[in-house]
C-alpha cells in the first residue's frame, strides 16, 4: 500500500489479547486536520464520547488504536483510561494530549487495562515506520486478515494519496461507520471540508454495509490531513473538493466491499443493487434490507436461488415504512440471471446453483416506482458465524494482568457435540492415513495472503492426520508481475528464451518455492523446497511446436524419478515442487504445474490428485459436475465442453486416472480451507473424478 508522505505506523502486542499484536500508533509528522464519524449507538465506548466533541479540529497528530478490549460500558473508568493515554502518549510523542485520538474494538464491558498500554507506548514510538502493516495487524478482532486500501488524485496539479487501514467483521449495520478505520491523507484541505467529505462518503459506503444487523458501540471511521501535499487548500465546494470527496467515497466503498467479504463466518460477499426506487434514502434502505435479511443471507450460504425471499423483504421494508413501492411489476436478478419480473420466470436452477457457490454474489432488484439507485454490501449467514457469537465470551477468561484470553479448548464444547467431531473425524484420520496426495498449488490461493495461510494450516492438519502430501506449485501473480516488468511476456505468451527462462526458474524455484516452504516450515512441517531438476527427479524434452522462438524452453514431461520423491517421504518430508525439468539434452524447460502434479501422481501411484482451481470445480456452461468417471469427463471434453485451463485440468485428471491415481478432485481455491472441506467430508465441495 502507498502511504502519503509523512504518515508513520507502528503495531505491537501489549497482552490485551492472546497473541498478535493489539496496540496500533498512527503518526504524523506534521499537525492535521481531523474529522470522524462514529456509531449511532447510545452505548458508546470511552474512546468514542472523548473524541466525537473534539471533531472537526486542527493540530491532530497521533490516533493510537487497541484491540481486544472495547472500553465500552466501563463508566467512569473508561474515560478516565483515555485521558490517561492520550497524556502518556502526548509526552511519549512530544505533542499535546489534545493532538492524540483514541479508538477501541474487542470484548465490550472489561476495563481496559492501562498500564499494559502504557507499557508499549514508548516501543510503538521506537517501532514508527512509514508502512502500516503492523498497524492493520493490530487493530484486527475477528478479522481473517489485516485490510488495506489507497487511492491517489490529482489535485491543482500535484498528486495527493489517500490511503487506509480498518478492520470489521461482526457488530455491523447501517448508521455511520460501521468500522474501525484511520484514514490518511497528504492533501491540504480545512478541518470542516474533511468532515463534510467524510460524512459523504460514509453515507454511501459504510452506511450501506450491513454483517448481522447489530451495531457496534465502537464504530469509528477517523480522517487525517497532513497537507504535505503542497496543493491549496482546500475550504469548501468546487471542482478540487469534489475530486477529492470521490475519491474518499470511492475508497470507502472498497473498504465496505472489503469488510462484508470478511464478515464473521462468511464464505461469500453479498452485493444488491436497488433501481427505480421514488428517492435514493428509499432505495438504500431496501438494499440494506435485503442485504441484511436473516433468510436472504441463510440462502445465499447454501446457493439456493430462493428468490422470494428477496422480493418478500422488500414488500416487508416498504410496508413498514409507507414506502410508495410495488413489489409485483419489479424485476429480480441473481448472478445476472432473472427469476422474476412481474411474474417467475424460467431457469435452470442447477445452473444458478453453481454460480451462487462464487465467492461473490449479486442480487439486482429493479423497481418501477422511480429512478433512484443505491448499492448495499453484506455477507452470506453461515454456521461459523453462531459458532464464533456463541463462542465470544463465553470462551473468554479474565486474567490476573487484566488481559483476556481465550479458552476454546474441546472440553468446552457438549458430550455430543465433541462425540459426533471426534467419531467422524477419526475415520477419516483412519481411512486416510498413509496414503499420497499430490495438490497443485495455484490461482487466487497463491495471492491472497489470508488463503495461503489457510492451504499451509490445511497442509499441516493432513500430515497430521498421517496423509502424505506433496505440493506441486506454479508461478502465480508474482511470475506474470516479473515476466511484464522485464518486457518477457509478447501478447500473454512467456517469450521463453534463454533470458525468459532464467526468469521462470527463479521466480518458481526461487521466491514462489522459498516462500512457500517457509510458511510451511513455520506452521510446524518438514517442507522441503525442490526443482523438477534436483536429483533428475524430472526429465523433459523440447515440446514439439510450431510458433518457434516462444516455445524454445516449454517442454513436455519425459519421465519421473519416483525413488527420489520415495526416499523425502520416507523421512517425513512434505516435497514442494516447483514444475521445471531437466532435458537429455542438459536445458531446462518450463512444464507447467498442472502436467508436473499429475505425472508425478501418475509416478507415485498416488490415492489422490488435488487441482486447487479459481472456479467452483469442472464447470459445463456454468453448470458444476460434483462427480465424474473419466470415461464421463472424457466425452465432455471430446464435445468441447471445456476450454483453457478447464480443458489442461480435464485431460490431466483423465491421464492421472488411467496412470493409475484413484481420484482427482477439482476445488475452488478462492474459498478459505476448501481442501480440508474436500477431502474430509463425504459430499466435498468441488468436483470428484473417479475411475
Amino acid at each position: 500500500m502507498r502511504v502519503p508522505p509523512g504518515f508513520f505506523f507502528a503495531g505491537q502486542h501489549a497482552g490485551l489479547k492472546p497473541q498478535r499484536k493489539d496496540v496500533a500508533l498512527v503518526y504524523s509528522d506534521t499537525p492535521c486536520a481531523a474529522a470522524g464519524c462514529f456509531t449511532a449507538n447510545k452505548a458508546r465506548s470511552a474512546p468514542v464520547q472523548d473524541a466525537e466533541p473534539r471533531l472537526p479540529a486542527a493540530d491532530v497528530q497521533a490516533v493510537l488504536v487497541n484491540s481486544g478490549n472495547a472500553n465500552a460500558l466501563t463508566g467512569a473508568a473508561g474515560l478516565e483510561a483515555v485521558r490517561t493515554l492520550r497524556e502518556e502518549l502526548g509526552r511519549v510523542l512530544s505533542v499535546s494530549p489534545s493532538a492524540v485520538l483514541c479508538a477501541s474494538t474487542g470484548v465490550i464491558g472489561h476495563p481496559l487495562p492501562v498500564p499494559k498500554v502504557s507499557a508499549v507506548l514508548a516501543p510503538l514510538k521506537e517501532g514508527l515506520r512509514p508502512e502500516a502493516d503492523a498497524a492493520a495487524e493490530a487493530i484486527m478482532t475477528t478479522d481473517t486478515r489485516p485490510k488495506q486500501v489507497w487511492r491517489s488524485v490529482r489535485l491543482f496539479d500535484r498528486d495527493v494519496t489517500v490511503s487506509a487501514i480498518f478492520k470489521g467483521s461482526g457488530m455491523m449495520h447501517p448508521s455511520l461507520a460501521t468500522v474501525i478505520a484511520v484514514i490518511t491523507t497528504d492533501c491540504a484541505i480545512a478541518p470542516q471540508p474533511l468532515a463534510t467529505a467524510l460524512r459523504q462518503a460514509v453515507s454511501c459506503s459504510f452506511n450501506s454495509l450491513t454483517v448481522d444487523g447489530d451495531m457496534s458501540p465502537n464504530d469509528t471511521v477517523y480522517a487525517l490531513a497532513n497537507g504535505r501535499a503542497g496543493n491549496p487548500t482546500l475550504t469548501g465546494p468546487g471542482p478540487e473538493w469534489d475530486a477529492f470527496t470521490n475519491t474518499l467515497m470511492d475508497l470507502c466503498q472498497e473498504m465496505a466491499r472489503e469488510i462484508a467479504a470478511d464478515g464473521e463466518g462468511a464464505t461469500k460477499l453479498l452485493e444488491v443493487e436497488v433501481t427505480g426506487a421514488p428517492t435514493p434514502a428509499i432505495a438504500q434502505d431496501l438494499a440494506r434490507a435485503v442485504a441484511g435479511s436473516t433468510l436472504v443471507k441463510a440462502a445465499v450460504f447454501g446457493a439456493d436461488p430462493n428468490w422470494g425471499r428477496v422480493l418478500a423483504t422488500v414488500g416487508a421494508r416498504a410496508g413498514t415504512q409507507g414506502y410508495a413501492v410495488d413489489p409485483y411489476p419489479a424485476r429480480v436478478t441473481i448472478q445476472d440471471v432473472c427469476v422474476y419480473e412481474g411474474a417467475p420466470q424460467p431457469y435452470d436452477a442447477t445452473v444458478l446453483k453453481a454460480r451462487m457457490r462464487e465467492p461473490e454474489v449479486r442480487v439486482e432488484v429493479h423497481l418501477t416506482d422511480g429512478e433512484a439507485t443505491a448499492v448495499a454490501w453484506g455477507c452470506d449467514l453461515s454456521y461459523d458465524y453462531v459458532k464464533i457469537n456463541a463462542d465470544y465470551t463465553s470462551l473468554i477468561v479474565s486474567k490476573p494482568d487484566g488481559g483476556v484470553g481465550k479458552d476454546d479448548r474441546l472440553a468446552n464444547y457438549s458430550p455430543a457435540f465433541k462425540t459426533t467431531l471426534l467419531v467422524e473425524s477419526l475415520s477419516y484420520i483412519s481411512r486416510f492415513r498413509g496414503k499420497r496426495c499430490v495438490i497443485r498449488y495455484g490461482g487466487a490461493a497463491m495471492v491472497k495472503e489470508s488463503l495461503k495461510q489457510a492451504f499451509c494450516r490445511d497442509i499441516e492438519l493432513l500430515r497430521s492426520a498421517g496423509l502424505q502430501p506433496i505440493i506441486v506449485h506454479g508461478g502465480g501473480p508474482e511470475l506474470t508481475r516479473t515476466l511484464d516488468k522485464l518486457g518477457l511476456r509478447q501478447e500473454g505468451v512467456l517469450v521463453s528464451d534463454d533470458s525468459g527462462l532464467k526468469v521462470v526458474e527463479m521466480v518458481l524455484s526461487g521466491s514462489v518455492n522459498s516462500d512457500l516452504v517457509t510458511i510451511l516450515n513455520n506452521m510446524g512441517d518438514r517442507a522441503v523446497g525442490l526443482s523438477g531438476k534436483d536429483g533428475a527427479m524430472i526429465r523433459a524434452r523440447r515440446m514439439s511446436t510450431e510458433d518457434g522462438r516462444s516455445r524454445e524452453h516449454v517442454g513436455e514431461v519425459t519421465r519421473v524419478n519416483p525413488e527420489f520423491l520415495e526416499m523425502m517421504l520416507g523421512q517425513g518430508y512434505v516435497p514442494v515442487i516447483s514444475p521445471v525439468g531437466l532435458g537429455e539434452d542438459g536445458l531446462t524447460y518450463d512444464l507447467g504445474s498442472d502436467v508436473v502434479a499429475a505425472e508425478v501422481a501418475k509416478a507415485l501411484k498416488a490415492h489422490k490428485l488435488v487441482y486447487l482451481h479459481d472456479a467452483p470445480g469442472i464447470l459445463k456452461d456454468k453448470e458444476l459436475f460434483s462427480e465424474l468417471t473419466a470415461e464421463q469427463l472424457q466425452t465432455h471434453l471430446d464435445a468441447g465442453a471445456f476450454s483453457g485451463s478447464m480443458q489442461t485440468r480435464a485431460i490431466m485428471a483423465i491421464k492421472a486416472i488411467g496412470g493409475g491415481v484413484e481420484r482427482v478432485h477439482v476445488i475452488d481455491g478462492r474459498v478459505p480451507h476448501s481442501l480440508i472441506a474436500e477431502l474430509f467430508t463425504d459430499k466435498g465441495v468441488g468436483t470428484l473424478v473417479t475411475r
